[in-house]
């Protein structure tokens, strides 16, 4: 765990004295926008069109913000087009690293050994968290974005005119834009960062505040799922699957390692079939990497497990019945 100040790596854990041991999030840095014909987003400058092999992402398996973007790049259709680079799952003194003899945890485009390198090769006087997603354009030799939010919306739509690309999923519809980003700010603040809240503070009221705002808030989302299938409207959209990916960490990491043990999420009435549910979703299984997602969290972080010694357990069962077809229409059915 690091930062790059003024383009030099430094080993620092999160610095939570300032904030009375509360966990702040950096915001992301790099927000160019993808778009269909290459006209400027809604921030960033524009000159980045749509184009197949133009585009390659750095992610990790273990990482909730980069497994949003490998949901969408599978359910859109997008492999094809936007190639992928998975850094090591453990993080430690040199940040997110790559193994240039493993051809899983390779560098493919920049032949980089951390991911730090990625970020000064563009911006070689960077301060900040080296995060990902990491969007990169072969073309112009730079990162678009490390922004999921943004990304994942890039690739709703800014490709749809690709060969094979779903372009009749949107996960995004007009009609939906306000609740979505209802939904999308109390779990983002709550749950999605809200057990890193919990996880990294230093303080207990900071920790029981994120505790019980988490917790509020999926009990809030268990009774929102009692009547309907989805967050919002019934069908499937960006909100869901936001939340999926801190879902499928909850009982293996977030409950134990992170402190947020009020229950485990399989004791839920609705979440857990819900999450069952997206999990099932064609496609999707193929993103999610349990061991590599415990490994990083239980090795890396030694601030919190300082003996860095993996969990067993728990037994998941995510191909399991969820029971849920008869709350509304599947994903893909009218």
């Amino acid at each position: 765990m690091g930062l790059l100040v003024d383009g030099k790596w430094q080993d620092k854990w999160y610095d939570t004295d300032k904030s009375g041991g509360k966990f702040e999030r950096e915001k992301s840095r790099f927000r160019n926008w993808v778009t269909a014909d290459g006209s400027p987003g809604p921030s960033g400058r524009g000159g980045f069109a749509g184009e197949s092999g133009r585009y390659h992402l750095y992610v990790s398996m273990a990482c909730p913000w980069a497994h949003r973007t490998l949901v969408f790049r599978a359910l859109k259709g997008l492999e094809p087009h936007i190639s992928v680079s998975v850094v090591h799952p453990h993080m430690l003194e040199n940040g997110w690293e790559f193994r240039p003899d493993d051809p899983v945890h390779r560098d493919h485009i920049n032949g980089k050994q951390f991911l730090h390198q990625v970020y000064t090769q563009v911006a070689p006087d960077y301060t900040g968290r080296v995060t990902v997603p990491v969007l990169w354009d072969r073309q112009t030799g730079e990162i678009v974005s490390n922004e999921s939010a943004e990304i994942i919306r890039m690739f709703n739509d800014a490709f749809d005119h690709l060969e094979g690309v779903r372009g009749d999923i949107d996960f995004y519809p007009d009609t939906l834009r306000a609740d979505i980003e209802a939904v999308n700010e109390r779990v983002y603040r709550s749950v999605n960062n809200g057990v890193y809240k919990a996880g990294f503070a230093t303080a207990q009221a900071a920790y029981e505040e994120a505790y019980r705002a988490l917790f509020d808030s999926l009990d809030w989302l268990d009774e929102r799922l009692a009547g309907q299938r989805y967050l919002v409207g019934n069908v499937l959209t960006e909100a869901d699957w936001r939340l999926f990916t801190t879902l499928v960490r909850f009982d293996a990491v977030y409950y134990s390692h992170f402190k947020c043990n009020r229950q485990q999420l399989a004791s839920f009435a609705n979440l857990s079939g819900y999450l069952r549910d997206l999990y099932q979703v064609p496609g999707v299984a193929e993103t999610v990497d349990i061991e590599q997602i415990k490994s990083h969290y239980y090795v890396s972080q030694r601030t919190v497990n300082p003996t860095q010694i993996v969990p067993v357990g728990p037994a998941l069962d995510l191909d399991a019945p969820h029971g849920r077809d008869s709350m509304g229409p599947a994903f893909g059915r009218g």
